[in-house]
């Protein structure tokens, strides 16, 4: 089965998600400070780590990211039940 690591930032409204993968990709913040300050997960206290996981084992938004796209880099806004999430796959193995 494959894993992957990953790490994300959850907030409630997409323009809050594009304005901080905006601050991120102009490297006025990191992936880690925004988490801390804005996720509304408890992930927030880890710099939005998830740690590593299988396939399935989160909402089927996260998994197609998560086992289909480029590894490193910060993708969103994607839109689950919960809210809106920027995502970096850290590492993944098939």
């Amino acid at each position: 089965m494959a894993t992957a690591s990953a790490r994300h930032i959850l907030v409630a409204d997409e323009n809050t998600c594009n304005e901080l993968k905006n601050k991120i990709s102009k490297g006025e913040m990191t992936f880690e400070e925004a988490a801390s300050q804005y996720s509304q997960c408890p992930s927030s206290s880890e710099g939005g780590n998830l740690g590593t996981f299988g396939e399935g084992q989160m909402v089927p938004e996260f998994d197609k990211v998560v086992f289909n796209d480029e590894v490193g880099v910060v993708h969103g806004p994607v839109k689950t039940q919960f809210g809106y999430h920027l995502l970096e796959v850290t590492q993944r193995k098939d």
